[in-house]
Protein backbone atom coordinates (compact mmCIF):
# COMPACT_ATOMS: atom_id res chain seq x y z
CA UNK A 1 0.00 0.00 0.00
CA UNK A 2 1.26 3.68 -0.91
CA UNK A 3 2.10 5.35 2.39
CA UNK A 4 2.18 9.01 3.09
CA UNK A 5 4.40 11.69 4.19
CA UNK A 6 2.98 14.72 5.92
CA UNK A 7 6.25 17.57 6.19
CA UNK A 8 4.57 20.63 8.32
CA UNK A 9 6.18 23.34 9.84
CA UNK A 10 3.83 22.49 13.16
CA UNK A 11 3.89 19.00 14.82
CA UNK A 12 0.37 19.65 16.04
CA UNK A 13 -0.68 20.44 12.84
CA UNK A 14 0.36 17.47 11.17
CA UNK A 15 -0.79 15.17 14.29
CA UNK A 16 -4.65 16.56 14.28
CA UNK A 17 -4.46 15.92 10.04
CA UNK A 18 -3.05 12.36 11.11
CA UNK A 19 -5.58 11.86 13.75
CA UNK A 20 -8.18 12.37 10.68
CA UNK A 21 -6.73 10.65 8.02
CA UNK A 22 -6.42 7.30 10.89
CA UNK A 23 -11.16 7.86 10.59
CA UNK A 24 -10.97 7.42 7.22
CA UNK A 25 -8.38 5.50 5.93
CA UNK A 26 -7.30 3.60 9.08
CA UNK A 27 -4.86 1.00 6.76
CA UNK A 28 -3.32 3.29 5.28
CA UNK A 29 0.46 4.44 6.90
CA UNK A 30 1.13 8.03 7.64
CA UNK A 31 4.39 9.41 8.75
CA UNK A 32 4.82 12.75 9.54
CA UNK A 33 8.46 15.08 9.50
CA UNK A 34 7.00 18.23 10.98
CA UNK A 35 8.62 20.67 13.92
CA UNK A 36 12.07 20.84 15.28
CA UNK A 37 13.36 18.35 17.12
CA UNK A 38 13.11 21.11 20.59
CA UNK A 39 9.76 21.83 19.75
CA UNK A 40 9.60 24.59 17.91
CA UNK A 41 8.22 25.88 14.47
CA UNK A 42 10.44 24.43 11.33
CA UNK A 43 11.21 21.48 9.30
CA UNK A 44 14.18 19.53 8.86
CA UNK A 45 15.28 17.14 5.91
CA UNK A 46 17.01 14.48 8.45
CA UNK A 47 13.18 14.50 9.43
CA UNK A 48 12.21 13.80 6.54
CA UNK A 49 14.41 11.45 5.34
CA UNK A 50 13.27 9.15 8.69
CA UNK A 51 9.48 9.46 7.84
CA UNK A 52 10.10 8.54 3.99
CA UNK A 53 11.94 5.01 5.89
CA UNK A 54 9.07 4.26 7.65
CA UNK A 55 6.49 5.22 5.69
CA UNK A 56 7.36 3.10 2.31
CA UNK A 57 5.90 -0.54 2.42
CA UNK A 58 7.10 -1.21 -1.16
CA UNK A 59 4.39 0.59 -3.08
CA UNK A 60 5.65 3.66 -2.65
CA UNK A 61 5.49 7.36 -0.72
CA UNK A 62 3.72 10.69 -1.30
CA UNK A 63 4.90 13.65 0.70
CA UNK A 64 2.80 16.15 1.33
CA UNK A 65 4.35 19.54 2.13
CA UNK A 66 2.28 22.42 4.22
CA UNK A 67 4.24 25.32 2.80
CA UNK A 68 6.90 26.31 0.76
CA UNK A 69 10.12 26.01 2.59
CA UNK A 70 8.95 21.96 3.67
CA UNK A 71 9.10 21.66 -0.14
CA UNK A 72 13.20 22.53 0.11
CA UNK A 73 13.49 20.24 3.13
CA UNK A 74 12.05 16.89 1.03
CA UNK A 75 14.30 18.12 -1.81
CA UNK A 76 17.55 18.43 0.01
CA UNK A 77 16.35 14.80 1.54
CA UNK A 78 15.74 13.35 -1.96
CA UNK A 79 19.03 14.55 -2.92
CA UNK A 80 20.98 12.18 -1.10
CA UNK A 81 18.55 9.08 -1.82
CA UNK A 82 16.41 10.02 -5.08
CA UNK A 83 13.85 7.13 -5.77
CA UNK A 84 11.39 7.25 -8.27
CA UNK A 85 8.89 5.57 -5.79
CA UNK A 86 8.96 8.98 -3.96
CA UNK A 87 6.85 11.38 -5.12
CA UNK A 88 6.51 15.39 -3.98
CA UNK A 89 3.08 16.45 -4.56
CA UNK A 90 1.92 19.79 -4.78
CA UNK A 91 -0.92 20.07 -3.35
CA UNK A 92 -3.40 21.96 -0.39
CA UNK A 93 -2.23 20.34 2.85
CA UNK A 94 -5.66 18.66 4.45
CA UNK A 95 -7.40 18.11 1.00
CA UNK A 96 -4.39 16.18 -0.67
CA UNK A 97 -3.42 14.57 2.32
CA UNK A 98 -7.23 13.15 3.18
CA UNK A 99 -7.69 12.37 -0.83
CA UNK A 100 -4.36 10.63 -0.62
CA UNK A 101 -4.69 8.52 2.72
CA UNK A 102 -8.97 7.37 1.04
CA UNK A 103 -7.64 6.73 -2.22
CA UNK A 104 -3.87 4.55 -1.09
CA UNK A 105 -6.61 2.54 1.94
CA UNK A 106 -8.09 1.26 -1.97
CA UNK A 107 -5.05 -0.22 -2.65
CA UNK A 108 -4.71 1.86 -5.26
CA UNK A 109 -1.21 2.63 -7.42
CA UNK A 110 1.00 5.21 -6.58
CA UNK A 111 0.13 6.84 -9.76
CA UNK A 112 -2.96 7.12 -8.44
CA UNK A 113 -2.45 8.29 -5.28
CA UNK A 114 -0.61 11.47 -6.33
CA UNK A 115 -3.43 11.86 -9.05
CA UNK A 116 -6.39 12.04 -5.85
CA UNK A 117 -3.82 14.40 -4.30
CA UNK A 118 -3.50 16.73 -7.12
CA UNK A 119 -7.26 16.83 -7.86
CA UNK A 120 -7.97 17.53 -4.05
CA UNK A 121 -6.96 21.39 -5.79
CA UNK A 122 -9.96 21.50 -7.82
CA UNK A 123 -12.56 20.68 -5.63
CA UNK A 124 -15.01 22.92 -4.21
CA UNK A 125 -15.44 23.42 -0.84
CA UNK A 126 -19.43 24.75 -1.66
Amino acid sequence: MVGLVLVSHSATLASGLVELIKQLAPDVTVVTAAGTEDGRIGTSPDAVAAALGSADSGDGVVVIPDLGSAVLSVRVALEDAPDDRIVLVDAPFVEGAVSAAVTAGTGATLDEVVAAAEEAREIPKF
